[in-house]
This record gives C-alpha cells, sequence and structure tokens, in this order.
C-alpha cells in the first residue's frame, strides 16, 4: 500500500520547516561569533591606544617633574604643578593622571636597615604608625623579617622561613627590600582590610630614602614619637598650611616632639631620615575609550640633577 499524497507533503513542510530552523541557528552562531570576534579585536585595539595613551601621559609627568624642579629645587610642595591632577578630554574618552609624591610615606624597606640601632628606631616609628591607624603592631616584626637580610625572628612577633614553609601552597621569605607595597599580602594573615588602612601611608622604595615632610599624611608625621597627635588630628588644616610653603618645617617637627626622647628628637634633624624634596613619584593614569578603561601605574624617579625623570616600575590594571 503508497504512502498517500497528503501524507507525502506532509513529511516535506516538515523537513522544510527544520531545515529553516537549522539554517536559522547556524546564521545565527555565525552572526553571534562574528559579533565577538568584532568586539575582541575593537577591545584589543582600545587597549593598544590605552597603552600608547598612557606612554605618553607617563613622558608628559616625567616634563612636569623637570619643570617643577627648576622653579624650586629645595621644597618638594602639594602644591606644586606636578600634584595637580589632570583630566583631558578626548574624542571618544578621557584621560585622567595624578602624581603622587611617594617619598611622603613611611618607606617600609628602611626595616632593612642594617645598622641594629637604626633599623630599631625604624621599627619603632612603623609601629606608632599600626597603633594611630588602629592596627595590630605585630605587623613591623613580621615584615621587618620579610625583607631583611638574615634568618633570625625578630622578637617578640617576627617570623622566617618556619612560618611560610607550613603554609599550603608553602614558600620561602624573600629576605630582599620589595619592590611595591602589594607584597604586603603574602604576610601570613595580613588580608585586604589592613591594606586599605595601611596603603595610603607608605611606600616601597630604595633603602634610606629620606622622608619628605612636606607632602606627609599627619600620621606618618605624628609616627615619629610615641603617643604623639598633633598633625594627624586636623588633616583640613595641615592642608591649609601648606598652600604656600612646606609645613611642618623641621623646627615645627621639633617642637612638637617637645614631650619625646632625644634620639626621636635626633632623628628628625637627621637630613638623611628627613628632608624636604623627593625624587619617588607614582603616576596613576586611567584612560576611557568608549567602554574600554585602561589603567597603568607608573613610578617615576627623578634624577639628582632634576632635568629628567624615568620609570623604574610599571604595572597595569592593579597597583
Amino acid at each position: 500500500m503508497f504512502p498517500s499524497i497528503k501524507h507525502n507533503r506532509g513529511v516535506a513542510l516538515l523537513t522544510a520547516i527544520l531545515m529553516v530552523a537549522l539554517a536559522t541557528i547556524l546564521a545565527v552562531n555565525i552572526a553571534f561569533r562574528g559579533y565577538l570576534d568584532q568586539r575582541r579585536a575593537m577591545t584589543s585595539f582600545a587597549l593598544d591606544q590605552g597603552y600608547e595613551v598612557a606612554m605618553g601621559a607617563e613622558a608628559f609627568a616625567a616634563e612636569a617633574l623637570a619643570a617643577d624642579f627648576k622653579l624650586n629645587q629645595k621644597e618638594t610642595l602639594p602644591t606644586q604643578n606636578w600634584a595637580q591632577p589632570v583630566h583631558l578630554p578626548m574624542e571618544i574618552g578621557a584621560l585622567d593622571g595624578v602624581l603622587e609624591d611617594m617619598a611622603g610615606r613611611f618607606n617600609l624597606n628602611n626595616l632593612a636597615e642594617t645598622d641594629p640601632k637604626k633599623r630599631d628606631d625604624y621599627l619603632k616609628q612603623f609601629r606608632n604608625l599600626l597603633t594611630l591607624l588602629e592596627l595590630e603592631t605585630e605587623w613591623a616584626d613580621k615584615l621587618a623579617d620579610w625583607i631583611d637580610a638574615d634568618s633570625n625572628p625578630t622578637i617578640p612577633d617576627g617570623g622566617e622561613d618556619d612560618i611560610y614553609t607550613s603554609l599550603k601552597p608553602a614558600y620561602l621569605v624573600p629576605n630582599m627590600p620589595i619592590t611595591r607595597i602589594s607584597e604586603l599580602f603574602a604576610l601570613k594573615g595580613f588580608g585586604l582590610a589592613r591594606f586599605r588602612k595601611l596603603e595610603p601611608f607608605v611606600s616601597a622604595l630604595p633603602p634610606g630614602t629620606p622622608l619628605n615632610i612636606c607632602t606627609a599624611p599627619g600620621e606618618v608625621l605624628d609616627s615619629f614619637g610615641a603617643s604623639m597627635r598633633q598633625f594627624s588630628l586636623n588633616a583640613k588644616f595641615l592642608t591649609q598650611q601648606r598652600q604656600s610653603a612646606c609645613f611642618p618645617s623641621r623646627n615645627d617637627l621639633q617642637t612638637a616632639l617637645s614631650a619625646a626622647t632625644q634620639d626621636e628628637r635626633a632623628r628628625v634633624a637627621d637630613p638623611k631620615i628627613v628632608g624636604t624634596t623627593s625624587s619617588h613619584f607614582r603616576a596613576t593614569i586611567v584612560v576611557t575609550l568608549g567602554t574600554n578603561v585602561f589603567t597603568m601605574y607608573s613610578h617615576l624617579q627623578r634624577s639628582s640633577t632634576g632635568e629628567s625623570s624615568a620609570a623604574v616600575l610599571r604595572s597595569f590594571g592593579v597597583d
């Protein structure tokens, strides 16, 4: 018995519908993949553009540092041109940039000082800073052991390889200065909350870099003396005092330390510990192109003559 014509038409119709559906799925898939490829290409191109714009901004920042040095070689102030934020609209986006004086922060690498007396002084200062920020002072000893050259735990809260080799995954203490402050995360139990509190007040510069008191936050200034709370009580007042000159001066800082020990007052007078200029700056450059954002952090070091600045470290996306 042969199939009816009506039945054959039904099979043909179903076949046609199935073929149309398959063709539609294939077309949508091709179109979607093409769109993704296009977006990838656009994003890659935008990132390349962002990188080139950021490099240009870095060169501009270096020129600004050289120009300001010619105007004032004795002081690096937060009111100078280099410290003013830049916002530059572009045809399809914008460029935002800011320079920060990293010598105005407590240099964590000073904890690697080989002279026992000076090392203890830096440890005391860092403990004072941690106390002002309501953080545990034990992190001073732990960080000192992380970057010092020996394998002897600092008393009472230090930690060497025996702590970190027991972790999973295990690792060793580097026993050398850090290159960026994000290495604090390697300290067992340090965590993001503590990092956010501490980050605005510390830097990772070559050991022995003097602190620039003209740009240092009040908390860093107060860390020179135990239980001193003068410059950190009113940040607005500190900013106002710095509108026309360096504040505090060495004399101002020594006066504030009148109740401190003789050693603490002597440290403020030492030009190897306290200064009024800086050679280390961090440029934060954000390039927005459409929906794409490219961020670059660049550590610029100004030469001793002030005529040029060069990037010694760069990071992208995350500092």
